[in-house]
Formats: C-alpha cells, sequence, structure tokens
C-alpha cells in the first residue's frame, strides 16, 4: 500500500486523509481532540455541536456516569470516542456511551471494540438523517442493546431495544412521562427534563435518583 496523503493543518484545522484508510490507518490519524468517523475506508468529518447540544450532552454524562459509578454498573463515556461494533462495520463517535461491567473487556485505549450495552445520540439538523438512518441499521446489527435518539430542536425522544430477534423496538418516548432503562439498572430519567431552560440541577436530579 502506498504511502496515504494527508493535507497539511492548521492549528485550528485537521484536514480529513484525501485517500482511503484502514481502521487502524484511520486511530493513528484520528487524534483525542478530533470528531470523525471511519466508514469505509472514508474519513467523515463531525461538525462543530451546538451550545445545546453540548449542555445536554454534559447534563446526561453528568447524571449517568456519577449513577453508574456509584452503582458500580460500569463506565459512562462520551465523544469524542469510536466505537466499531463489528468488523465490517463503521467507527463512529456517539455522543454518549455506556459499558455495563461484564463488557468493559471491549474497551482499547482509543476506541470501544463492541458494541457499547448503551448508546445515546442528541440529535442536531445536520445529523438527523444520519441518526435515523445509517447509525440505527449499524447500531442494530452491531448489538447495541439500547438506543436513545434525543431531539432538543423538535422536543421528542425516542428509546429502542433490542429484541431477541435482533431488531430494534420502540420502548417509549415523547415529549413528556417518565423512561427507565433496562440496561442501567434502576436508571430513570424523565423526559421533559431535557427541554428545560437552563436544565435541571445535577445534585437535584441525583437526589431524586438516590445517589447523593
Amino acid at each position: 500500500m502506498g504511502e496515504k496523503t494527508i493535507p497539511p493543518e492548521t492549528e485550528d484545522q485537521k484536514f480529513p486523509p484525501s485517500e482511503r484508510l484502514t481502521y487502524e490507518e484511520f486511530l493513528a490519524w484520528c487524534d483525542e481532540d478530533t470528531w470523525a468517523e471511519w466508514v469505509e475506508g472514508e474519513v467523515i468529518m463531525v461538525s462543530p455541536a451546538s451550545t445545546r447540544h453540548q449542555l445536554l450532552k454534559k447534563f446526561l454524562v453528568t447524571i449517568l456516569d456519577v449513577y453508574v459509578h456509584e452503582k458500580g454498573l460500569g463506565e459512562v463515556i462520551d465523544a469524542p470516542f469510536q466505537m466499531k461494533t463489528g468488523p465490517d462495520l463503521p467507527g463512529r463517535e456517539p455522543d454518549l456511551l455506556f459499558i455495563a461491567a461484564a463488557h468493559t473487556d471491549r474497551l482499547r485505549e482509543s476506541y470501544l471494540a463492541g458494541p457499547a450495552d448503551l448508546v445515546v445520540e442528541i440529535v442536531s439538523p445536520e445529523s438527523i438523517a444520519r441518526d435515523r438512518g445509517e447509525k440505527f441499521v449499524e447500531y442494530e446489527r452491531g448489538g447495541v442493546l439500547e438506543y436513545w435518539l434525543i431531539d432538543p430542536e423538535r422536543q421528542q425522544a425516542e428509546f429502542y431495544r433490542l429484541s431477541p430477534a435482533g431488531r430494534y423496538i420502540l420502548v417509549g418516548g415523547g415529549s413528556t412521562g417518565r423512561y427507565e432503562s433496562q440496561v442501567v439498572t434502576g436508571f430513570w430519567l424523565e423526559i421533559d427534563w431535557l427541554w428545560q431552560e437552563p436544565l435541571p440541577k445535577v445534585l437535584q436530579v441525583l437526589q431524586r435518583l438516590g445517589v447523593v
């Protein structure tokens, strides 16, 4: 294989390689500050997230991370971090991953080698087709047990679980109500927390969850 041609980079911008890469080459190229995905050898740069997206992600990561560690359930990791659910599937960067304690052997230095137990994607106008289409099919095929799609612009959430037949089933959603996770034992959230401005205080939520 010939040498890969990588465009010159500036201090503030990282350009994708002009040629296709193996997944191993992609991991060597993609540093911890670069938001990119690997699809059939092509590097797909991920657009910068909005303030609302980042605040919502931080809220979910914080309450899930504290809950999971207090209960000893596994690990919570947020983007940028790669997940490759199978040898023939793309490398993606979900907004949030939960890996159950029984599956933390899938964690590598710079990616997850196999499916997370829970994946959360916060939908943006730029990502909506990918999150509902390509990624939905890939996560289903790859064996992600629970998939949350959260759309703050429409104030709608969808919660899917993998059936014994390997297909996603919609098990909850909407703009209000309570959702209880199957893979994060005992964890629940009020869906309308996700649309509040400002978002609920983390300490108050953790108190309701019974971990502080």
